[in-house]
């Protein structure tokens, strides 16, 4: 079994998360193919995601499209109601998907529920996936941090920022 989590930048433009879901399609069907070629039969992929809007929702379904499994990560139980509302029927739908939800035990969607979301994808898997234009985070437990706490653990980390990928 091969455990990938993804982090990324919210609020990207169409045309980025365009780019961005290719990106994302590539790395989970590369993925696919190295544990085909190590063990033939059906690749077992699991990624961990806390369903935001953006990458976070793209890579969910890029490995639901492949046959692999979702584990969700629900950073606080007011987690969905801080997600923008045309956000709301995809996580839904990618949270009933889920084969696992580890719901975890804080009230507010803030920063640092956000934060310890991150920390616990990245205890449930074995790399990293991120969306990420390489500078620093905005704001505390932002894509950087959340990299950079991949790399201090010493988990394989993959930066995904495509050719005309642009972030307001």
């Amino acid at each position: 079994m091969t455990s990938v989590a993804i982090t990324g930048h919210r609020g990207l433009p169409a045309g980025t998360l365009a780019l961005v879901d290719r990106a994302l399609r590539l790395e989970v069907a590369l993925r696919v193919e190295a544990a085909l070629r190590v063990r033939p039969g059906p690749a077992d992929l699991v990624g961990v995601s806390c369903f935001a809007d953006g990458p976070d929702s793209l890579f969910a379904q890029a490995i639901l499209d492949i046959g692999g499994r979702l584990v969700a990560v629900v950073p606080a139980r007011r987690y969905r109601a801080s997600l923008p509302e045309f956000h709301h029927g995809v996580y839904d739908r990618l949270l009933t998907e889920a084969d696992r939800v580890i719901e975890l035990d804080r009230e507010e969607s803030d920063p640092r529920a956000h934060h310890a979301g991150s920390l616990r994808m990245l205890d449930e898997s074995e790399e990293l996936l991120a969306v990420w234009d390489g500078l620093p985070a905005r704001g505390y437990g932002g894509t950087a941090d959340v990299v950079a706490t991949a790399r201090e653990r010493g988990m394989p980390v993959t930066v995904l920022w495509p050719d005309g990928a642009v972030r307001p």
